[in-house]
């Protein structure tokens, strides 16, 4: 029997039921508790992270650079000494002398990591990281329309699919490399789908204020406050930009020497940061001055590009939601953000685990004719970011200025990514579209050539 398509994955569906959050957090975890076997997948890998870092403070091993840096600079802030002033903190030990390059709220909100030895913190911060990355994949799938009663059993079940997402997505580039050096990329981007796709989605009065809180500790998700206007969530982008600015208001009045260099000195010197043009720097402003040997022009040409860039990305957010398919329209969002920032390591693509999830939602619902097509689209996205392609690229001491074309291309594996996949959505819905026309014109079944 052939399986049709649903016509909110091939026409112009409304906004209905598909967009309506399922994710109960409660019925969640109850549901969980009663498994002994999914408990135990789930609290093995976060126990084994705390072991580690107990084990890695006992013997002294050197785990979690940026968490390291998180914690160096909660201690900076306790003892009410200066964040930017020099390159590295004088809290920081010897194998993580870094710039601390978040805004001085970050260290506010670091604060639980200056009471444990800095293995530790990277322990906790793994933990934290995990259970981020299984609610990330949990509200996923809560945001994807309901399975159809002869749909595969394994994705009628969301506790059964979290755990597969959730071993699967260790093996991600920017997932391990997130976890591995104590990053806050996975902790954001939970907190990012919590509040737009459940609190924002039920109409919650804590609606924004996760994402106001994200922003504070990282700038760049402060543009999905500008995605909840564009959608409707206007309420919600108010209470986020309060929270933002309240936040940085507080730091205003706690450290006003710090504050006022972040906003004033810190934040516009991006080389503060690392070299922009390192292969590991995922974004167009990357892309630019590696092909084009730093000009001075080239950053300027990549923010012209991001913001062409944002003419089909806003058609698109909108049609997303329009469609009520809010997941999808938020991932345009994430990856054009990724794009257009000065600086996008690869461990900020982490935001790939979720639009994996939504391909994978979409591979049943297909005709066999076209089903070989989802299937490789699906494929190629997941071997980008399990590949390592960008670790088998020669990096390093300006070597990436010299790469050959090929190399050059290879190593905007990430960058061209969302770029292809959007022009294969849009040309697909133009030949769908181009179809309906010529059968309002002709009728069904009719042969144009005659």
């Amino acid at each position: 029997m052939t399986r049709t398509v649903p016509p909110a994955l091939s026409g112009e569906a409304p906004a209905a039921a598909a967009g309506q959050p399922r994710l109960a957090l409660r019925r969640s975890l109850t549901r969980l508790s009663v498994r002994p076997r999914s408990m135990l997948i789930l609290s093995l890998v976060p126990l084994l992270a705390v072991g580690v870092g107990i084990w890695g403070w006992v013997h002294e091993w050197n785990l979690g650079v940026d968490s390291a840096v998180y914690r160096a600079g909660a201690l900076q802030l306790l003892h009410g000494d200066n964040l930017y002033d020099a390159n590295t903190l004088p809290t920081e030990p010897g194998w993580a002398l870094l710039p601390f390059t978040y805004p001085p709220t970050a260290a506010l909100l670091f604060l639980p990591l200056a009471i444990v030895p800095t293995q530790v913190a990277w322990g906790f911060v793994t933990v934290v990281s995990l259970a981020a990355l299984a609610l990330s994949v949990r509200i996923a799938i809560g945001a994807l329309p309901r399975p159809s009663a002869d749909g595969p059993r394994w994705w009628a079940s969301p506790a059964r699919s979290t755990i597969v997402f959730f071993l699967v997505f260790l093996g991600l580039e920017p997932v391990w490399r997130t976890i591995f050096l104590g990053q806050i990329n996975l902790i954001l981007m939970a907190m990012v789908l919590l509040d737009m796709l459940v609190l924002g989605a039920r109409g919650s009065r804590w609606g924004g204020v996760l994402v106001g809180v994200a922003a504070a500790i990282k700038l760049t998700p402060i543009v999905f406050l500008g995605h909840l206007f564009i959608t409707g969530k206007r309420k919600d982008a108010i209470r986020g930009l309060i929270t933002f600015v309240g936040l940085q208001a507080l730091l205003f009045l706690v450290n006003p020497h710090d504050a006022w260099q972040y906003w004033t000195k810190t934040l516009p010197d991006t080389g503060r940061i690392g070299p922009v043009h390192w292969a590991g720097n995922q974004s167009l402003n990357a892309l630019m001055n590696r092909a084009t040997d730093l000009a001075p022009w080239a950053s300027k040409v990549a923010i012209g590009i991001g913001l062409v860039l944002a003419i089909p990305a806003l058609w698109l957010v909108l049609r997303f939601h329009r469609r009520g398919q809010p997941l999808a329209s938020l991932l345009v969002t994430a990856f054009w953000i990724l794009l257009i920032s000065p600086i996008s390591w690869t461990h900020h693509w982490v935001w790939v685990a979720p639009l994996i999830v939504l391909l994978v939602s979409r591979l049943p619902k297909t005709t066999p004719a076209t089903a070989w097509k989802r299937w490789l689209g699906t494929f190629l996205v997941g071997f980008v970011f399990v590949s390592c392609v960008l670790l088998i690229l020669p990096n390093g001491r300006n070597v990436e200025l010299h790469w050959k074309v090929w190399q050059n291309v290879l190593g905007a594996a990430y960058i061209l990514m969302p770029v292809v996949l959007a022009a294969a959505l849009v040309a697909r819905w133009g030949l769908q579209r181009r179809k309906r026309d010529r059968e309002l014109v002709d009728g069904p079944g009719v042969d144009p050539a005659r």
